[in-house]
């Protein structure tokens, strides 16, 4: 049986990762110093012999014993309430839990591959954003913690590749949505979601005229899957490119959840992007990978999804655990 780890295992994406590969029937050995992350995500998993999980920060030396097959890094806050509370272990996640992952696959003989992101392009001046493009990225702004944090990330990924040899792979992910994200995590989907479910107003960040282009779960963790199993080291985008805006997309929550709340304006958050739309051509080309949920038939199952939690839920304010620095 090939066994892997999943770091960030508790995470939204990270337990959809567990979830396939238990399915694909691997051993799947979940980690998670659940920071940001909860077991209720993985709860269901507990009682299969095929999954193991370790309560345990990457940032720290990593020890699993047996053999690996696989490293999956998906450790790491990813919305911007956690990495502007939490900016120092962002960092630490990024590059000291990076090193400690690539030394673990190094030691493994193991295939790793990172969880980038769409931030590494910071706010665009090319548009749609293809992997050759270098990025437009604020090192000490207020998002800078994370954006270098996954740059880094790749650069440390790259280097093992090519002086080591080590068989790596890096996805930079765009946004993307469905059930398990945090319904306050401060990014526009489920905070648009929980504000309808509360009866508030629905708050638009600038004039709502920034893009983002909303790629639902399944469809990403298919296209991490084939990436993974594929022989290509350069990063790839995975994301879906239907682009809309985010006064567009408040106004279909707005439709979607029945509601009458009103639309409000705040003022734009410092280096936000203007624009976000991936260019899939290499994902399409040598993965032979495209999005197939609709916007309109992925919302539908997140809505269903935020509507079945418990009432209390609505009105928690996620944000990370208690943490040392």
């Amino acid at each position: 049986m090939n066994r892997i780890l999943i770091t960030g295992a508790a995470g939204f994406l990270g337990s959809h990762l567990c979830d396939r590969f238990i399915k694909e029937g691997y051993e799947v050995i979940g980690m998670d110093n659940l920071i940001t992350g909860d077991l209720k995500n993985i709860e269901h998993l507990f009682d299969l012999e095929q999954f193991h999980f370790y309560h345990h920060d990457v940032s720290k030396f990593i020890h699993v014993s047996g053999h690996l097959d696989y490293v999956l890094h998906f450790a790491s806050p990813a919305s911007p309430i956690d990495y502007l509370k939490i900016p120092i272990p962002t960092l630490k996640v990024g590059s000291l839990g990076t090193h400690n992952c690539l030394g673990l696959a190094k030691s493994k003989g193991a295939r790793m591959l990172i969880a980038s992101t769409s931030e590494v392009y910071g706010d665009p001046l090319v548009h749609p954003q293809n992997e050759d493009y270098w990025g437009n990225v604020n090192p000490v702004g207020p998002r800078g913690v994370y954006d270098e944090a996954k740059r880094f990330q790749e650069a440390m990924t790259m280097a093992y590749h090519t002086f080591h040899g080590l068989e790596t792979r890096i996805v930079r992910i765009f946004n993307t949505y469905g059930p398990r994200m945090r319904l306050n995590d401060g990014r526009a989907l489920p905070a648009f979601i929980g504000q309808a479910l509360r009866g508030e107003d629905i708050t638009v960040f600038g004039d709502g005229n920034q893009t983002r282009s909303f790629c639902y779960v399944d469809d990403l963790v298919e296209g991490i899957y084939r990436l993974l199993m594929s022989d290509y080291a350069q990063p790839v985008n995975i994301g879906n490119p239907d682009e809309i805006s985010i006064l567009d997309f408040a106004k279909e929550i707005v439709e979607l959840t029945g509601t009458d709340q009103k639309i409000v304006f705040k003022g734009l958050p410092k280096d936000d992007p203007k624009q976000r739309k991936p260019d899939i051509s290499r994902a399409k080309k040598l993965l032979d990978w495209t999005p197939k949920v609709s916007r309109a038939d992925g919302l539908k199952i997140t809505y269903d999804y935020f509507k079945s939690l418990p009432k209390d839920d609505l009105y928690k304010y996620a944000h990370p655990r208690e943490f040392k620095k």
